[in-house]
C-alpha cells in the first residue's frame, strides 16, 4: 500500500463488538483480571493482556502499533512527550560512564537534556555531524550510542542516514535518529539502516498541536553487544523486540511518562490526514522560502533551495518535499522582533507542525539556555526566525511577510 492508504487501512482501527470505526478511548486507569493466576502471568510476561494504563491500555497500543507500521519497525513505545521518549530511548542503553555522539544541529531542549544527563554520569560529544572523519574522532571506548535529527531543528541540516548508520555499525553501536521535522511521509531511517526512531508526536503526527506526546520505534535489527549493554543480555530471549521488552519492562515502567489514552486517540486522528498536511505544508515551504530569498535583506535557510548546502542530500533522501521548516535572518534581533510583531497570520509559538503558521525566535527562547558556542553550532543567531509553514493559501503568507518585511 502507498503511503496515505496505509495511514487509513495498514494497522487495525475501530472495535469488533460496536462497529465503531474509531478506536474506543479506554480513559480506564486499571483493567480487572478474570483470576489471580492471569494476573500473575501477565506480570512475568507469559500472557498477553491488560493490567494498568501506566504499563499499557487498548487505545494506547493501537496508536503504538500504527507508528510501528509508519515507521516500519518491530515495536513501539508512547511517551507523555518528544522528551520524555528520548530520555527513555536513551537511557535505556546508557548508563553511567556511558556516552552520546551528537549533531550540533539540535532542538535546543535536546542540548539541554543532554547537559542534565551529566548528572548522572552521561557524557556527550557534540560534532558536525555530516563530518565523517569529526564522527569517527569522537567514538571511543565508552560510546554508546550515535544520535541526530533527520532534519535538524532549527538548524535544518539534512543527516546523510546510511552514511552514519554504516558508521555507526562499523563500531558496533546503534544509530539513534529523531525523526520530528520529516516524519515517515519524507523518509523512514529504519530503512535506510537507523537502529531506533523518535517521533515528538505533538508536532506533525498530531498536527492540532492539541495533545503532547512521544514515541520511540525499534527497528528490532541491532545486535545487542553483552559487554557494552550488559542489562540488555536479560531480554534476549524477545529476540528482535529485546530493546522494547526492557523498555517495558524497567525504565518505561517505572519512571511512569506515559501517554493518556485521550492523546493516543487525538493522534490516531491527526495520523490520518499525515500525508495531505505534510504535502501542502512542503509545498508552501518551498514556495515561501523561494519568495523570501528574492527578498532584500533578508537570508533564507531551507533544505529545498539551491543555495542550502543540504540540497543534494536532501534530494537524494527524502521523497516527496523538504519539509515545512525554514528559517530566516533579518539583519538584527530589534529587526526580528518588528517582522514577527508585524505578522498578522503566522501566531508566535513554541512549536512546529500545525496546521497554522508558527513563528518564533530561538534565540532567545528555545535555545535560551545553550552557551554561544552552542548556538553558533546549531546556527542559531539573534536576528534569526523559524517559521513552521502550515496549510493557509501560500499566496496571503507571502502578501503577509512582504509587508512585515518591508515595513
Amino acid at each position: 500500500m502507498r503511503f496515505n492508504t496505509a495511514l487509513l487501512h495498514s494497522a487495525k482501527l475501530g472495535d469488533e463488538n460496536t462497529g465503531a470505526t474509531l478506536t474506543p478511548i479506554y480513559q480506564s486507569s486499571a483493567f480487572y483480571q478474570p483470576s489471580a493466576e492471569q494476573h500473575e502471568k501477565l506480570f512475568h510476561n507469559k500472557a498477553t493482556g491488560y493490567s494498568y494504563t501506566r504499563i499499557n491500555n487498548p487505545t494506547i497500543a493501537a496508536f503504538e502499533e500504527r507508528m510501528t507500521n509508519l515507521e516500519k519497525g518491530v515495536g513501539s513505545v508512547a511517551c507523555s512527550s518528544g522528551m520524555a521518549a528520548l530520555t527513555n530511548a536513551l537511557l535505556n542503553i546508557v548508563g553511567t560512564g556511558g556516552e552520546i555522539v551528537s549533531s550540533t544541529g539540535l532542538y535546543g531542549g535536546t542540548i539541554d537534556l543532554f547537559h542534565d544527563l551529566e548528572a548522572f554520569g552521561i557524557k556527550t560529544t557534540f560534532v558536525e555531524i555530516s563530518d565523517k572523519e569529526a564522527v569517527e574522532a569522537a567514538i571511543n571506548e565508552n560510546t554508546r550510542v550515535i544520535f541526530a535529527e533527520t532534519i535538524g531543528n532549527p538548524k535544518l541540516d539534512v543527516v546523510d542516514i546510511k552514511a552514519l548508520a554504516e558508521l555507526a555499525h562499523s563500531h558496533r553501536l546503534p544509530l539513534l535518529i529523531d525523526n520530528t521535522v520529516a516524519t515517515a511521509y519524507l523518509v523512514t531511517p529504519l530503512t535506510l539502516g537507523a537502529d531506533i526512531v523518535i517521533n515528538s508526536t505533538s508536532k506533525y503526527i498530531n498536527g492540532n498541536s492539541d495533545a503532547i506526546s512521544g514515541v520511540i520505534t525499534d527497528s528490532g535489527n541491532f545486535k545487542w553487544d553483552a559487554e557494552r549493554y550488559p542489562l540488555l543480555q536479560q531480554y534476549k530471549m524477545f529476540g528482535k523486540f529485546a530493546y522494547i521488552a526492557k523498555l517495558r519492562n524497567g525504565l518505561f515502567r517505572n519512571t511512569g511518562a506515559c501517554i493518556a489514552p485521550q492523546t493516543a486517540f487525538y493522534n490516531m486522528l491527526g495520523m490520518e490526514t499525515l500525508g495531505l498536511r505534510m504535502e501542502r505544508c512542503s509545498h508552501n515551504a518551498l514556495t515561501l522560502a523561494q519568495f523570501l530569498e528574492s527578498q532584500e535583506g533578508v537570508k533564507v535557510n531551507y533544505p529545498g533551495l539551491e543555495s542550502s548546502p543540504w540540497h543534494d542530500i536532501a534530494n537524494e533522501q527524502l521523497h516527496g518535499g523538504y519539509g515545512a521548516i525554514i528559517t530566516i535572518r533579518v539583519g538584527s534581533k530589534e529587526k526580528a522582533f518588528a517582522v514577527m510583531n508585524k505578522l498578522t497570520i503566522p501566531q508566535i509559538v513554541s512549536n512546529i507542525g500545525d496546521t497554522k503558521t508558527l513563528i518564533v525566535h530561538p534565540e532567545s527562547t528555545l535555545n535560551a539556555h545553550s552557551t554561544e558556542q552552542e548556538k553558533l553550532d546549531a546556527n542559531v543567531y539573534d536576528d534569526m526566525i523559524r517559521i513552521s509553514v502550515g496549510i493557509e493559501d501560500v499566496e496571503d503568507l507571502i502578501e503577509d511577510f512582504q509587508k512585515a518585511i518591508a515595513d
